[in-house]
């Protein structure tokens, strides 16, 4: 009799409306991963083992999988909201215990941490006070918002590309003098900070004694910092040397760094000495007119925090209003051989199991790791259309077994009323 079948194929249409219902109503859900409903067909055995005209007894739900396919990136305006674009999930610490998710939507709690809606910490590699990433074990990221200090210049990259076709200068009869343009060949200069962030403008002077012969000097705040190494009472300029092609002769220029030092006194701010690392490594000399090609330093004025901001490789990085920024840490991912062996937890949370396998950890755009996006989310990979053609799909296969049930009915009344 095919009441049994009738009534399997009930139950399975049903639980195949559930998940499609459940995938409708999560249609909204961030990071939400539809499922499917897969069904196997049922057959009597005996201790015989089957025969090839046995019947079927019906079917029954065999799994419901999660479709891990990506779901659309919508844009948002909060920087701490995040996409993932290919593989991987966020690894989430819930008092101790991790969970896994695609859904994307932080923000900082009262403590910096970065968190999910219902408190979970977002986990990832720390940096230090520096901005150095520490790629150990990840850890539950906290942001700081305070302020960042002045620092102190203590290098500068120069690279200037010196016209060889200056007249040479005569130091004996024009020593140098960073007030008279005609003791100099070129000149440029350069902001450059101490300790307490003031501002102090470092000159550089070419001085072209000889052809591939130059001398710098340079002034800060327009007094020599160069001193007097032959007893002359002048100050010495450093060597600047280049070969026939142009190049530097790094031998013959002391590798083309020299130091800028500068004490605490003539400073004048309450600040420390002035001790900077001038390189000049790039210069070169050709045929034309003088240019920089090259100059930045390393210090900077104190600032505060003016915005939080992530890469596509999920650093996450402090904003300050002197126009710097420092490393906070680093979201890592996390991707496993068989995503449908994780289990669903609720609230866009799965749990790892012997089937999915153990977790591999990476940062986001490393080898099998996708990419993140700050500013966006992934939408539920749900295919309304779809899902609604299912649903109807289902409802008749409902009907079917429903009337499956009502002939066989009918055969039985008929067989009741033979007399």
């Amino acid at each position: 009799m095919s009441f049994q079948q009738a009534l399997s194929g009930l139950n399975a249409a049903g639980k195949n409306l559930d998940v499609i219902g459940n995938n409708v109503a999560n249609a909204n859900t961030v990071g939400f991963k539809a499922a499917r409903a897969e069904f196997a067909d049922v057959y009597a055995s005996t201790v015989l083992g089957t025969y090839s005209n046995n019947i079927g007894i019906g079917t029954k739900l065999n799994s419901v999988t999660q479709m891990f396919t990506q779901g659309a990136i919508s844009v948002t305006s909060n920087p701490f909201d995040v996409a993932i674009s290919g593989e991987g999930f966020f690894r989430m610490d819930n008092a101790g215990s991790i969970v896994y998710s695609r859904n994307g939507q932080f923000h900082l709690d009262a403590n910096g941490y970065v968190v999910n809606a219902n408190g979970l910490r977002l986990t990832g590699y720390v940096a230090d006070a520096n901005g150095n990433i520490n790629a150990a074990q990840p850890q539950p990221l906290r942001l700081t918002v305070s302020s960042i200090e002045a620092r102190g210049t203590s290098e500068v990259t120069q690279g200037s590309v010196l016209d060889s076709r200056a007249e040479p200068i005569d130091g004996t009869a024009k020593p140098f003098d960073p007030e008279d343009s005609t003791t100099y060949t070129h000149a440029t200069s350069i902001a450059v900070y101490d300790s307490l962030g003031n501002t102090h403008t470092l000159s550089t002077f070419y001085v072209k004694r000889e052809p591939g012969q130059w001398e710098v000097y340079t002034a800060l705040n327009g007094n020599v910092t160069n001193t007097d190494t032959d007893g002359d009472g002048l100050p010495n300029g450093a060597p600047l040397v280049f070969d026939a092609s142009g190049k530097i002769d790094l031998a013959a220029s002391n590798n083309g760094v020299f130091q800028v030092n500068v004490d605490a006194a003539t400073l004048g701010t309450g600040a420390t000495a002035l001790n900077i690392s001038y390189n000049m490594a790039s210069t070169s000399q050709t045929g034309q007119a003088f240019s920089n090609e090259l100059q930045r330093q390393d210090g900077y004025t104190s600032g505060r925090l003016t915005s939080f901001t992530i890469d596509e490789n999920g650093i996450l990085k402090a904003n300050y209003s002197n126009q710097q920024s420092r490393a906070q840490g680093q979201i890592t991912l996390v991707s496993f051989v068989n995503p449908q062996g994780l289990v669903s937890a609720g609230s866009n949370n799965f749990l790892e199991t012997i089937l999915s396998g153990g977790p591999r950890i990476g940062v986001p755009g490393s080898s099998n790791f996708g990419t993140v996006t700050s500013g966006a989310l992934e939408d539920a990979n749900v295919d309304l259309t779809g899902e609604l053609v299912n649903m109807i799909t289902a409802q008749r296969v409902y009907q079917a077994n429903a009337q499956t049930i009502k002939t066989q009915d009918s055969l039985m009344q008929t067989l009741v009323n033979m007399r």
